[in-house]
């Protein structure tokens, strides 16, 4: 087991790494942004170093200053945590390259799933099913007409190198095509700096479910159950359950044994993560692979009985696996991602200071934070403050017990998204599991009880002009002087960095 270990992040995975090192005997070593001088996870680690100012390509976003921090405090290993560098192959092999340990998977695996044609590739060879689709960039749009009248109509064009929804295009009839391509390409490229667009067919009404794996070094690979990740607005989970309400026993193992072919034919090491689109009949297609730790990675913990992140530090250590064969779950659990929006209009971001935090306890509750009373919510960061997280028997008491820990929690001086869950947790389609990666978005006008105010409306597209301006090269880590509610917006944007899962 290492020594010391630094941990290049922030917020709630940060001290959730710092306490699994502790019941581990890890030395932690923390890092932090001038905005982050007095968080939790500073204060808690053993050690923390200043990586510079507060904007994230000034501070978390520097491989050079994370590595030389590790080495200045005598760490062994970096664990990334998930967003900012955790899926950087170049990141994951200069930390190997400087002597150090990297708790993920090797950059080859990172690199062999970081585009989605060339995960599609590795999947078809090995036989985990795939959305049809091309196994290449498109050339133009006459080539993309042509697939598209193939597959038939709606079809979905990709971001080769995409996420959260970025580069994405759903076109339902012929004449769309050439411009949903050249959207795509321009967003892809401002996005990801990569403008290889894909096509494949959409498919309607799916679930997001998706596969946790875990491979050692000594050539074991498991999968420990699906997670429900459905609820979704615009391409962002909200609610995570595990296990899902639609997957059987026989069907679990079917995408177990899927997401391990997967992982083996990636050289996977440490844990990850398939996402798969489930249809309405039961058929399961591969989308990617994360090549990190998940944010809903607690709901399986809970059902499994498993420390994931105590693991990833072992399985970088060396470590074997232990288990033999896959883990199936045990009782119900459900994370609510708790963030500092203003949900009932428009989901606008919300910053201050959080005078008064009161965290939910109790049976089977779980709360993964950041934040505390006295915390700063700025401009600079993902608006998740923290992850709810329960588990109960069944998925009727677990969606009881979180009802009762949301009603417990209190957050004063920012607007968070607690009362959308408990709206959400009310809905009679919710409880009975009939919903879709669309549902969220089709059921909002009812859960919110209102449209959009046009202050609302008007705020989201002077925050989209404002990501364009910044994708186009204009000012980095903070917005264009707007003023008022147009700055607070830029602080929701910051997903589009990736920084959340």
């Amino acid at each position: 087991m290492f020594n010391s270990l630094l941990i290049a992040n922030r917020g709630e995975i940060a001290l959730r790494i710092v306490r699994a090192c502790r019941e581990l005997g890890v030395r932690s070593v923390a890092v932090y942004s001038d905005a982050d001088a007095r968080a939790p996870h500073v204060r808690e680690a053993d050690a923390a170093v200043r990586l510079g100012p507060a904007p994230s390509s000034e501070s978390y976003l520097k491989g050079d200053l994370l590595i030389e921090a590790a080495h200045r405090t005598g760490a062994e290993a970096i664990h990334p945590g998930y967003g900012f560098l955790s899926e950087r192959e170049w990141f994951a092999r200069a930390v190997r390259d400087a002597g150090l340990a990297w708790v993920g998977p090797p950059a080859e695996a990172i690199a062999a799933m970081g585009s989605k044609t060339a995960a599609r590739q590795l999947a078809i060879a090995h036989d985990v099913p795939v959305v049809p689709g091309t196994t290449e960039a498109l050339t133009d749009a006459i080539e993309a007409a042509r697939i598209a009248q193939q597959f038939g109509y709606p079809v979905l064009l990709k971001a080769a190198a995409g996420g959260g929804g970025k580069g994405m295009r759903v076109v339902r009839e012929p004449g769309a095509i050439a411009g949903a391509l050249d959207s795509a390409r321009r967003e892809a490229q401002n996005a990801f700096g990569d403008d290889a667009v894909y096509i494949e067919k959409y498919i309607e009404g799916p679930r997001h479910v998706e596969i946790q794996v875990l491979a050692d070094t000594h050539g074991r690979c498991i999968s420990l159950g699906e997670r429900e990740c459905s609820i979704q607005r615009r391409h962002q989970k909200m609610i995570e359950e595990a296990p899902s309400i639609a997957v059987s026993a026989e069907l679990r193992r079917a995408m177990g044994a899927a997401a391990v072919r997967a992982a083996k034919a990636a050289g996977y090491v440490n844990a990850g993560t398939c996402e798969f689109l489930l249809d309405r009949d039961g058929k399961f297609y591969f989308l990617e692979m994360n090549t990190r730790i998940q944010v809903e990675h607690p709901v399986t913990e809970l059902v499994t009985g498993l420390d994931l992140v105590a693991w990833q530090i072992r399985i970088a250590a060396g470590e074997r696996l232990p288990f033999t064969s896959s883990i199936d779950p045990r009782g119900w659990a459900i994370e609510c991602r708790i963030t500092s929006e203003d949900t009932a209009n428009g989901f606008l971001p919300s910053t201050g200071r959080i005078d008064y935090l009161h965290a939910p306890g109790g049976p089977g509750v779980r709360w993964d934070s950041g934040v505390e009373s006295g915390s700063e919510v700025g401009l600079h960061y993902d608006p998740m403050l923290a992850k709810l997280i329960v588990w109960a028997p069944n998925r009727e008491q677990a969606i009881a017990r979180m009802k009762r820990a949301l009603e417990e929690l209190v957050i004063d001086g920012v607007e968070t998204s607690r009362e959308f869950h408990l709206r959400v947790l009310a809905d009679p389609e919710f409880r009975r599991g009939a919903f879709t990666i669309q549902w969220l978005e089709e059921r909002l006008p009812t859960l919110l009880g209102t449209a959009a105010s046009p202050a609302a409306i008007e705020a989201a597209a002077i925050a989209a002009a404002m990501i364009a301006h910044r994708d186009r090269g204009g000012v980095r880590g903070a917005p264009p002087t707007a003023g008022g509610v147009a700055e607070r917006a830029w602080d929701r944007m910051a997903r589009i960095d990736g920084h959340r899962a």
